[in-house]
């Protein structure tokens, strides 16, 4: 759709450096936009991009406002600002409510007026689905699943019985929610299945990527708190426990009860260990790997970086020496303090 900028900046409590009545109706990189686009700055580096820009406005901060030759919408958190914006410029396209013939209704579901059911999709016995809801094409929902206001189910999603989804959940194409967690014990060298009696709980505004699996809890439930967002192909197994306003990059797998705190940030492929806790406003790099507890914030990293291979089979064989070479030095450092006590 179509906005003015006068429009587009009392949405945003922007401050509109340039014509109100000019319209933006798309959004594109500075490089690539032309008349009719809007973009953003959030770092100095693109400041030549900047100058060079054809698009209609930019949306960026007041200290960037002199680089911008075209209007300016200035605000103190640019990036935040355009997500805005964008999600004004394209609004969510709701169906039509009603249930498509081939979805298939269980007995006992409470099912709000406004709701819209895809094809093909299977409700279970006692589902319940609050107003607002959007459930796409091939959706599995289990018996005595509640989905709060708002909630949006793409295609092919499954929710296992029991679990309990907030209000404005987005969930992607092939999530798996409430599926058994890996819960096994051992039975003289055979391995017997423990059954997973918890649920998953899911709070209001979260979003849940395409392919991403949230185990069952074992015996108590596995949480996931309001307004955490989940990469695609994130695994989070039983029990775990997920602050709000945490975000996890694709990749990532956390491992079973663990708690991890509020507004904390997971880089891509991070695997946590289970049973630990993580303090809030922690950060993860990509690939960390957490095998203890944190209990203070900061940003944490771990792993070896890209090099060269020839360097890194050279490194790969002092790493297998570094035992031997500790014994030595200990054995050196002992000698050393021997003669110093001599002389």
């Amino acid at each position: 759709m179509a906005l003015t900028l006068a429009e587009l900046a009392t949405a945003l409590d922007a401050e509109l450096r340039g014509s109100g009545e000019a319209t933006v109706q798309a959004v594109n990189t500075l490089e690539a936009a032309g008349p009719g686009d809007l973009s953003f700055l959030t770092q100095g580096k693109y400041r030549e991009a900047l100058r060079r820009t054809a698009a209609t406005a930019v949306i960026l901060s007041p200290k960037e406002a002199e680089h911008c030759p075209v209007n300016a919408l200035l605000v103190d958190n640019p990036h935040a600002a355009f997500a805005r914006a964008a999600t004004l410029l394209y609004p969510i396209e709701r169906p039509v409510p009603g249930i498509h013939p081939s979805a298939v209704i269980g007995e006992g579901c409470r099912i709000a007026d406004d709701v819209a059911i895809g094809p093909h999709c299977s409700i279970a016995n006692g589902v319940r689905l609050a107003a607002g809801c959007v459930i796409g094409p091939g959706c599995v929902i289990e018996r005595d699943v509640a989905i709060g206001e708002g909630g949006r189910l793409l295609a092919n999603v499954t929710i296992q019985a029991g679990c309990r989804i907030g209000k404005r959940v987005l969930i992607h194409p092939g999530a798996v929610i409430g599926s058994d967690g890996f819960g096994q014990a051992d039975d003289g060298g055979r391995w017997l299945k423990i059954p997973q009696v918890g649920r998953v709980l899911i709070g209001d505004d979260v979003e849940i990527g395409a392919n991403v699996c949230i185990d069952r809890g074992a015996i108590a439930d596995t949480v996931i708190e309001d307004g955490v967002k989940l990469d695609n192909l994130v695994h989070i197994a039983h029990n775990v426990r997920i602050g709000a306003d945490t975000v996890i990059a694709a990749l990532s797998g956390i491992a079973g009860s663990t708690t991890l705190g509020r507004h904390c940030m997971l880089g891509g492929e991070v695997g946590v260990v289970g049973h630990i806790t993580i303090a809030d406003n922690v950060v993860l790099t990509g690939r960390a790997d957490v095998r203890q507890s944190i209990r203070e914030p900061g940003v944490y990293a771990s792993g070896t970086p890209l090099e060269p291979v020839r360097e890194w089979h050279r490194n790969q064989a002092r790493f297998r020496q570094l035992d031997a070479m500790a014994r030595r030095l200990k054995q050196l450092e002992k000698r050393l303090a021997e003669l110093e006590g001599k002389g």
